[in-house]
């Protein structure tokens, strides 16, 4: 089963009230495991940017001058999802904005019966427990240690590994169908990439018919065996 985790950067908390998204990352799952395909884009929001925002994740106005609109990428962004059901922490915040954005674009928004969240999901696994994403992490152990600012690519990134654990689980680090992607955060556009698979000499299979004379010292052994089950 494919399901897309991702996660957004924006310019505050109410897109009716005109906050905009201004990152998007979003990591592939195929049955459960990471895919090495992701989406990651920078936006040009065509407003100021709050400092509270700023001081959340780090995006200045200057740096987000220079890139697209959310319209002009909004195709490459709704290719990658499909119809995949989508995986987001407090999902009807990014959703809500993944949709006024859509709607401001002209184009149809994604339907809420596609999400999937993980603050409930935490809820019913963990009641009572502290269900932001820093404190899954360090409930199930997970490598957060490079996260000095909210990021979109990197808290889906996180987001999917916590996913995992609250739905089943597996060996953290263990990269069933991934290999590492490295992202650009100066990109200009949007970065779609799909890892590989490693490359490697092909082997012949090893022979593993018994010989000639395994097959007589196996049949020496059997005749010393006295009243075998097999024959009784």
């Amino acid at each position: 089963m494919r399901e897309i985790v991702f996660d957004t950067e924006t310019t505050g908390l109410d897109p009716v009230n005109g906050d905009r998204v201004v990152e998007i990352g979003c990591v592939e799952l195929v049955n459960r495991v990471t895919t090495g395909a992701i989406f990651h884009a920078y936006f040009n929001p065509q407003r100021d940017m709050p400092a509270g925002a700023e001081a959340v994740h780090g995006l200045s106005i200057g740096f987000l001058e220079s890139k697209p609109l959310f319209a002009e990428t909004a195709g490459e962004l709704l290719d990658f999802l499909g119809e995949a059901p989508l995986v987001a922490h407090n999902a009807g915040f990014d959703f809500g904005f993944l949709n006024a954005e859509l709607a401001r674009a002209g184009l149809t928004p994604v339907c809420t019966s596609r999400m999937v969240d993980t603050i409930a999901l935490a809820r019913r696994r963990h009641p009572g427990a502290k269900l932001s994403l820093d404190a899954l992490c360090t409930r199930y152990g997970i490598d957060r240690s490079h996260r000095v600012r909210h990021g979109a690519l990197l808290d889906a990134e996180l987001l999917a590994q916590v996913y995992v654990e609250l739905t089943g689980g597996r060996q953290i680090g263990l990269e069933l169908a991934t290999a590492r992607v490295e992202t650009d955060a100066a990109a200009s556009g949007p970065v779609t990439r799909v890892a590989g698979r490693a490359g490697g000499e092909f082997r012949e299979p090893r022979p593993h018919a018994a010989s000639p004379d395994e097959l007589e010292r196996h049949r020496a052994f059997l005749e010393k065996i006295k009243s075998p089950l097999w024959t009784g």
